[in-house]
Formats: C-alpha cells, sequence, structure tokens
C-alpha cells in the first residue's frame, strides 16, 4: 500500500492527514494542539509564533497518526506541506533560529512597504510585482533591518513557515517560486528574484534560499527527522506551498475561472486567472498559482480577510460561554437576515489589504438593548464575515478580471454553518460546493503528484467528492442586500474616522 503524508502548518494548529494514493481517500488525520496555538503580541499589531512550537505540534499530529491509524507509517512514499503564508523565519549559520516568526497578520511593517512602493515607484511594483510592497515579507525584514539590526546581521537565511519545516526534514534550505512571490520578492518579467526590490530595502540577496519547484523532489526526510517523527529515513519530501494556493490546488482550483474560499482564522477568496493583472492599490494580491508555467502562466489572486474564523471564535469566548459551534449556528437561524440591523466590522486582527492596510479596529454597531440578544450577535458576526469578502470581491473581479459564479471550498471551518454558507451564496451570487477536502488532505494529494506517485491531476483528486451544493436563496437576495448596504455604509463612516 501507498500512502502520501499531508501537513498543514497554520498558525492556530497543525493538522496532519495519510492518505491512500489509490483510493484518493483520507485514512487517518490528526491535529495538535487540542486548543490553539498562542501568538505573542508584545505591542499593538504585533504577532510573532516559535517555529520551534510548529515542529513540536507536527511531531505531536504525527504521533496520533502513528496511534490511531490501522496503517503502518511505514508505507509513506511522500511528504507534502502546506503553510501560513507571509510570515518570517530567520536562522543563522547553524540553523537556529534569530528571533520568532513575524506572522502573517502582522502589522508592524506596513509603513515600511508604504516607504518601499513611493521609493520604487507604483507603476514599476505594479508592473513587475503584480502587488505593491505592502506588510509582506520582504518588509518585514526590512524592519528587522532597520530595528534589530543586531539580530539582522545574525541572519544566514530567511524563510517562510513551510521552508522552514522542509529544512527541520530535509537539512535543506529552499524556497519555491510561489514562495517568493508571496514574499513580493518575484519578479514577473524576469521570472525570477525581484533583485530590485533586495536592492531598495538594502537587503544581502545571499539571505534569500535557493529555488525549488512547487512539486518534485526537495529533499529527503534525515535520520534526525525520522526518528522525532516516527518514520522512516529517505521519505521525499515532494511539495510545498502556501495555504491558499494549496488549498485551491485541494479543491481542483486550477484553470482560469476557477475559485477557491476559505474560512479559518483568516477568510479567502482566490481566483485563478491567466492574465497578469493587479490591483493599482494593492486591496488583492496576484501570486504565482503552484501550476504556473512560463509558457502557461497561471497566477492566483487572492482576496484576505484577517479577521473571520477568530471572530466567530471571540464571540464563542466571550460571549456565547458553554456552547459549541453547532448550537451557535442553531440559535444564528432563529434571527432573520441581517440581525435587525446590528452591523459588526470584522477588522480586529490586524491591519487589512482590503482597507489598503489600515488597522481600524472591530466594530459593534447599532446595538439596541432592547431588541438584539447574544444570537443576533452570532449571525451579525457571520454576516460581518460575509459582507467583508463581498466588498473585496468587488475589488476582485473589478480590478484583476476574475469573475466569481461558483466558488468550491472545503466542508469545514465557517463554511460548516449554514447560516454563512447560504448568507455567502445569497450575497455574493455565486453558488458554493463543498468538498471533503482539507489544506492537509491537499498537501498529500499534491506530494503524490510531485513524487511521480500520479501520473497527472485527474489521477491525484481521485477520491475528491462535492458533498453539498448551496445555492444563492432568492427569497433572501433583498434582505441581504440592504444589510449588506447598512453594513458598508457603517464601514465607510468608520474609515472616514482613521
Amino acid at each position: 500500500m501507498a500512502l502520501l503524508l499531508g501537513y498543514d502548518v497554520g498558525s492556530s494548529s497543525i493538522k496532519a492527514t495519510i492518505l491512500d494514493a489509490q483510493s484518493g481517500r483520507s485514512i487517518a488525520s490528526a491535529s495538535s494542539p487540542e486548543k490553539e496555538m498562542p501568538i505573542i503580541a508584545k505591542r499593538p499589531g504585533w504577532a510573532e509564533q516559535d517555529p520551534g512550537m510548529w515542529w513540536q505540534h507536527l511531531v505531536n499530529a504525527t504521533g496520533k497518526l502513528r496511534r490511531s491509524s490501522n496503517v503502518s507509517l511505514k508505507d509513506v512514499k511522500a511528504i507534502g506541506i502546506s503553510y501560513q503564508m507571509h510570515g518570517l523565519v530567520a536562522v543563522d549559520r547553524q540553523g537556529g533560529l534569530v528571533r520568532p516568526a513575524i506572522i502573517w497578520c502582522d502589522s508592524r511593517a506596513v509603513d515600511v512597504g508604504r516607504k518601499a512602493a513611493q521609493a520604487i515607484g507604483k507603476s514599476r511594483c505594479l508592473r513587475n510585482l503584480l502587488n505593491l510592497p505592502g506588510n509582506f515579507t520582504a518588509s518585514k525584514l526590512a524592519w528587522v533591518k532597520a530595528n534589530e539590526p543586531r539580530l539582522y546581521k545574525r541572519i544566514y537565511k530567511v524563510m517562510l513557515p513551510g521552508d522552514y519545516i522542509a529544512y527541520l526534514m530535509t537539512g535543506q534550505i529552499q524556497t519555491t517560486p510561489s514562495g517568493l512571490s508571496e514574499a513580493i520578492l518575484w519578479d514577473y518579467r524576469k521570472g525570477g528574484p525581484a533583485r530590485f526590490v533586495l536592492d531598495r530595502l538594502g537587503i544581502d540577496p545571499d539571505l534569500i534560499p535557493d529555488l525549488v519547484d512547487t512539486f518534485g523532489l526537495q529533499g529527503e526526510l534525515t535520520k534526525e527527522a525520522a526518528d522525532q517523527l516516527g518514520l522512516d529515513p529517505g521519505i521525499p519530501v515532494a511539495y510545498r506551498a502556501g495555504d491558499q494556493p494549496n488549498n485551491a490546488f485541494s479543491l481542483g482550483v486550477l484553470e482560469p475561472g476557477q475559485v477557491a474560499a476559505t474560512a479559518g482564522t483568516s477568510g479567502v477568496v482566490y481566483g485563478i486567472t491567466d492574465q497578469d493583472r493587479s490591483d493599482p492599490k494593492g486591496r488583492v494580491n496576484t501570486f504565482v498559482h503552484v501550476n504556473h508555467q512560463p509558457a502557461r502562466p497561471r497566477y492566483g489572486v487572492l482576496l484576505c480577510l484577517n479577521g473571520a474564523g477568530i471572530l466567530n471564535s471571540w464571540i464563542k469566548h466571550q460571549v456565547c460561554s458553554g456552547m459549541e459551534y453547532p448550537q451557535m449556528n442553531d440559535a444564528a437561524a432563529g434571527i432573520p437576515a441581517g440581525s435587525d440591523g446590528l452591523v459588526i466590522l470584522p477588522y480586529g486582527n490586524g491591519a487589512e489589504r482590503t482597507l489598503e492596510n489600515r488597522l481600524i479596529g472591530g466594530t459593534i454597531a447599532n446595538l439596541n438593548f432592547n431588541i438584539h440578544t447574544k444570537a443576533h450577535l452570532i449571525r451579525a458576526a457571520q454576516e460581518a464575515v460575509v459582507f467583508a469578502l463581498h466588498y473585496g470581491l468587488q475589488i476582485m473581479q473589478k480590478h484583476a478580471g476574475v469573475k466569481v459564479q461558483m466558488v468550491r471550498a472545503g466542508h469545514a471551518n465557517m463554511f460548516l454553518s449554514p447560516i454563512f454558507a447560504s448568507a455567502f451564496a445569497t450575497t455574493t451570487g455565486a453558488t458554493v460546493e463543498l468538498y471533503n477536502t482539507d489544506g492537509s488532505q491537499g498537501a498529500a494529494r499534491a506530494a503524490g503528484l510531485g513524487a511521480g506517485i500520479y501520473r497527472n491531476t485527474r489521477q491525484a483528486f481521485s477520491g475528491l467528492e462535492c458533498i453539498k451544493r448551496i445555492r444563492p436563496d432568492k427569497r433572501h437576495a433583498d434582505a441581504y442586500q440592504q444589510a449588506y448596504q447598512l453594513w458598508l455604509r457603517q464601514l465607510e463612516a468608520q474609515m472616514a474616522k482613521d
């Protein structure tokens, strides 16, 4: 039996899945920790994590697989890695960590990115990078150089979170074109690292790792790593990709016009195009997709909302003590669309790209003590995420040319809520298809493709099934549009104060 092992290294938890290569079905999954991993926030807008914590929970999740599965992990033939995007991991010459990782929702480098865009020139950024430097990995590294010069001098290489996990597995420090594009260090015109960005930021090009393909042999599991994971040494690591390109892959979203979505800690819509177009304000971002080839370009246009599932989690823990998510969903179902005028802005998890990297914070507005209940807050929070994604979709369709008629998502996270899924479909006008997959399953399938176990994507997606289809609900379309307009007015008023 040939097994494939996929890891999804998130900021909340690490998930691991064993996939039967022949049937394409999950045999066992496990995650660690039981509760969300902590995020270090020494100052408002900062967000850091210890990469050693990621590895320890990856080891723990693998141990759970080994104990729960009826199959031997000695049959694992390839490993794939999905990871939280845009983070900065810095190591010294001995491979030791120089500092905690600065992760995706950290806002400290907003001004660095803004100044870099001005210095390089907005038109050149959009032409060569298809993005503005923004609050991405390159800007975070420049922040370290300016504010922590002694630490910066110790840096031998910088990596994205998935690069670091692959390094711990294989002993090789590498990255991918897709990875460099999410760091805003990929020159689309030259098809290589963006040296002009490094020069402007004063960053030594030698800090950037060597490139490997997204699919293919990226190293083999060392004995040290194998001993920790309970696996055999020599297993190939055959794939790595950021969580959103990987989520798209896991759903079979590879061709122009196809769209993927997810609503975990953050909310994301990710559409595929073959056109190198960009938003002039950098509110949505264009990256190299996992199946991109110079002669057959595939770009992923990403809309990100930092505060999605984390808002739902905040409501659960701060407002709904003792309730689980299914109970919350049942309570929300008793409230009409629009939450009787209660409005929530879900912007309490860092600077938001769709708001041009503004940090406006979360807002609860129009609260009426005589009308609104806990159930209203639950529903308003779910609608807030939908409305914020819809707001970004208007930008994506106008400036990046991505048409949204059907959206694929995993049957997980906020899409488990019937209220959320129906509100999303009805507000956006897109049919939503939910599939029996997640990021770790996608990484496992991709590893099979990268290792040559699958000859093509058709084989790789064996076992992938649509388990639910949600169409726009015409009965509530007007109510949602009216609620969205009320929400939009609140957003505009809040932004005017900023």
